[in-house]
C-alpha cells in the first residue's frame, strides 16, 4: 500500500506542476517551434511548450527527499542522494538554457558531463558485475574502471533517451515501464531491495503524471532537460542497485540499438551524428509505414515489457541471451526497413 501511495502522490504532484511549468514555459515563450522541412525531425504541427523535466525533476526529487529514511534504508548514504540530486540539477539547469536559447552541440553535452562527475564524486561505483557464464568480475581492483563504465553508460542512456524524444509520450512512457519494471525487480526474492524499489516506483508515478499531458496530442513536450533527465535517472537506479545494467538494456533495448543504428548510419554518411537530424528513426519509419503516432508508441512499450519483463524470470545467463536476442530482432528490422526502402525506389 506503500508503493501505491508513493506511486500516485508522484502522479497527482508531477501533474500538477506539469500544468503549472506549462504556464511558465508559454508566459517566457519557451516553445518548441514546428519544423516541416524535408531534413527536419520535429513532426508537430502547432508551438509546444517545453520544459515538461522542469516537472518530473521537481516532483521526483521534493518525495525523494521526502521519503528520504526509504531511499536510505540499505546500502545507500547521504552523499549518494545528494550527488545524485545534484547530478539531475545540473542536467535540469542546462535544459532550461538550451530550450530558452538553442545551445549548440559542443555545450550541450558539458551538463550531462558534469551531472555525471557529480555522481561519481557522490561514492556511487560499480564495485561488480555479473558474469553471464558464471561468477561475478570484481572492479575494485582497478580504480579507473568503474568511473569509465559509469560514464559510458549514463551518457548512453541520456543521448538515447535524448535522441528517441520524437513522437508524443514516446519517452515518458518507455521511462515510466522502466520505472515500473526495476520496482518490480527490486522486490523479487532474490534481488530484494526496498530502497531502490521506492525510487523506481517514484519514478514511474512522476513520469506517468507528465505523460497525462504528454499524449499524443502532446499539450507539453520534456524539452532537452527533461529528455535527458529520464534516461540519467534511469541509468543511475540501475547502477545503485547493484548494477542491475542488464535489465536496463532489455528495457531500453531497441530505443538503444536504435540511436547505435542511427550514429552509425550518420557517421558512414559523413555526418555528424550529434548536429545532423533526420526522420529515419524507427519511430519516424513506423510513421511512415501508416501506424500514427499513437500505434508507433504502443510497439515501443510493447517491445518495452516484452524484453523488460523477460529479465525478471532469467539469471544472467539468460538476461544476456535475451540481449542477443534483441540485438538479432533490431538487426532484423533495420533489413526489413532497408529492403522496403529499396522496394520503394525501384517503383519509383
Amino acid at each position: 500500500m506503500f508503493y501505491l501511495f508513493v506511486y500516485f502522490l508522484a502522479l497527482a504532484l508531477s501533474a500538477l506542476l506539469t500544468l503549472l511549468v506549462r504556464r511558465i514555459a508559454l508566459r517566457f515563450k519557451i516553445v518548441d517551434e514546428p519544423d516541416t522541412g524535408e531534413a527536419g525531425r520535429k513532426i508537430h504541427a502547432q508551438p509546444t511548450p517545453l520544459l515538461g523535466g522542469l516537472a518530473i525533476f521537481i516532483a521526483y526529487f521534493l518525495l525523494l527527499f521526502l521519503f528520504s529514511g526509504h531511499f536510505l534504508s540499505g546500502d545507500l548514504r547521504w552523499p549518494h542522494l545528494i550527488g545524485f540530486f545534484f547530478g539531475a540539477l545540473i542536467i535540469s539547469f542546462g535544459g532550461i538554457l538550451d530550450d530558452k536559447y538553442n545551445l549548440p552541440p559542443a555545450r550541450q553535452i558539458i551538463f550531462p558531463l558534469l551531472a555525471i562527475l557529480a555522481v561519481i564524486i557522490g561514492g556511487v561505483e560499480i564495485a561488480k558485475i555479473s558474469n553471464p557464464f558464471g561468477g561475478v568480475i570484481d572492479l575494485r581492483v582497478w580504480t579507473f574502471v568503474s568511473p569509465l563504465i559509469i560514464t559510458i553508460w549514463l551518457l548512453g542512456m541520456m543521448y538515447t533517451t535524448k535522441l528517441l524524444d520524437g513522437v508524443d509520450g514516446l519517452v515518458a512512457g518507455i521511462s515510466a515501464i522502466g520505472g515500473f519494471i526495476i520496482f518490480l525487480f527490486t522486490l523479487t526474492t532474490r534481488y530484494f531491495q526496498p530502497d531502490i524499489a521506492f525510487a523506481a516506483i517514484l519514478l514511474a508515478g512522476a513520469v506517468s503524471g507528465f505523460l497525462i499531458f504528454n499524449w499524443h496530442p502532446a499539450k507539453i513536450f520534456l524539452g532537452e532537460g527533461g529528455s535527458l533527465l529520464v534516461g540519467y535517472i534511469l541509468g543511475v537506479l540501475a547502477v545503485i542497485s547493484g548494477g542491475k545494467i542488464a535489465i536496463a538494456l532489455l528495457i531500453m533495448g531497441i530505443p538503444i540499438l536504435d540511436v547505435a543504428w542511427t550514429i552509425i548510419r550518420r557517421l558512414v554518411q559523413g555526418k555528424n551524428p550529434f548536429r545532423f537530424a533526420d526522420r529515419r528513426h524507427l519511430h519516424h519509419r513506423l510513421l511512415t509505414l501508416g501506424l500514427g503516432q499513437r500505434k508507433t508508441v504502443l510497439v515501443f512499450y510493447a517491445l518495452s515489457l516484452v524484453f523488460g519483463l523477460s529479465g525478471l524470470f532469467l539469471q544472467s545467463r539468460g538476461k544476456f541471451w535475451s540481449l542477443v536476442v534483441l540485438v538479432g530482432f533490431m538487426l532484423f528490422i533495420v533489413i526489413g526497413l532497408w529492403f522496403l526502402d529499396h522496394k520503394r525506389r525501384d517503383r519509383i
